[in-house]
């Protein structure tokens, strides 16, 4: 079945929007996704009743950030199961609808082993799905307690690393609780600040060329009363000349074995003014974010977006499944040709910190994050 919106939300209290929750109507379960490409224009839901509904959601991203991936994946696994589709052909197009963030793979793979482990322990059809949601609420509640973590051991990092607070932050792309079970990764460590009384000023990067840090930071910086600026991407540098940036933070998409990070495309750049204009440039992102089976950047798929993307800017509609992309605003000359990746790698030498749920790893190298990958899963066992 298809997609099909339910009512626009009305409230506009504080940032306690669900990203993404598990609904079960008389009809039968749906997962109901905050839909982010109508963001900040209107608060519309967008219901999903079956995985490959969910998967076309993740490719036009109205659902996207690493962490919230994950429980997507999880939750699409579930949904497949509770309705009675074949699992594992569900589980296969969710984990492929975007390859670089590892989370979904994480969470479609943790909703599949538990549904695996049901049958073979000699449940049926309806334990093994049961199992299956089980994993993802599982999945979605830890990873709102990551979140938590993530912002104390982030904000104790910014008061060791800038003294005296009044902390000007910039950040890129978006991190808060529109991607995650929780308040977010980067952002969630620039709100602890704000809510501490140690943020000065958040630099919001516009985050060309969909804008999540103009449509998706502004919108939840506003709705937590935080200090914020909104800048054109390219307009960084001439905050860094100016002194006016004490610390970076971003997120991460994937983190490899060697601590190259992937991040929503122009974080690589950052890292070099960061550098640069001896400014702290910190990731923070939960362990399941780490990927030990990628060894380096280079081995990290950088997920290539369609062209249209850049030469035309995306008019307000409502979108419907099977329809053809663009129809937007054109920008540039018929037939322009666009290099659109979705993200760009920064090397473990640009890094300062990356900041997890389990603790800080600085400097960051191979051998801190595999002992910390390490503390992490004898925790959970």
């Amino acid at each position: 079945m298809a997609d099909h919106y339910a009512r626009p939300r009305e409230d506009s209290g504080p940032m306690e929007i669900p990203a993404i929750r598990w609904h079960e109507p008389p009809e039968g379960p749906v997962v109901v996704l905050l839909d982010q490409t109508r963001l900040p224009a209107e608060e519309v839901e967008l219901v999903c009743t079956d995985a490959p509904a969910l998967v076309e959601a993740i490719r036009t991203l109205a659902v996207r950030g690493a962490p919230l991936l994950g429980i997507a994946g999880a939750y699409g696994v579930a949904l497949a199961a509770v309705r009675g589709f074949d699992v594992d052909e569900a589980a296969l197009a969710l984990a492929g609808a975007r390859p670089t963030a590892v989370n979904l793979v994480v969470g479609v793979r943790r909703a599949q082993a538990a549904h695996r482990a049901a049958l073979a322990a000699g449940g049926d059809e309806e334990a093994a799905a049961a199992a299956a949601l089980a994993a993802a609420r599982a999945l979605h509640r830890q990873d709102a307690e990551a979140s938590s973590r993530m912002a104390g051991h982030g904000l104790a990092l910014l008061d060791e690393l800038l003294p005296g607070g009044g902390h000007r932050v910039l950040t890129h792309c978006n991190t808060g609780a529109l991607v995650s079970g929780g308040e977010g990764t980067a952002f969630a460590v620039a709100l602890a600040a704000h809510r501490a009384g140690r943020l000065r000023r958040l630099w919001v990067d516009e985050t060309r060329p969909l804008l999540q840090g103009a449509r998706l930071t502004a919108y939840e910086a506003a709705r937590s009363g935080m200090a914020y600026t909104l800048l054109t991407d390219n307009a960084a540098g001439s905050l860094f000349a100016a002194g006016e940036v004490d610390a970076v933070l971003i997120g991460a998409d994937r983190i490899a074995a060697d601590g190259s990070v992937a991040n929503k495309v122009g974080s690589y750049p950052l890292a070099v003014l960061a550098r640069y204009h001896h400014v702290p440039f910190v990731v923070v992102a939960p362990v399941t974010t780490i990927d030990r089976d990628t060894p380096d950047g280079a081995s990290i798929e950088v997920e290539q977006r369609a062209g249209h993307e850049v030469t035309e800017i995306a008019a307000p509609r409502v979108p419907v499944m099977g329809a053809e992309p663009g129809g937007g605003i054109p920008v540039a000359p018929l037939g322009t040709q666009a290099y659109n990746p979705a993200f760009d790698v920064t090397p473990p030498e640009l890094i300062t910190a990356i900041v997890t749920e389990e603790g800080v790893v600085s400097p960051v190298t191979a051998e801190a994050l595999a002992e910390l990958c390490d503390l992490s899963r004898q925790v959970t066992i």
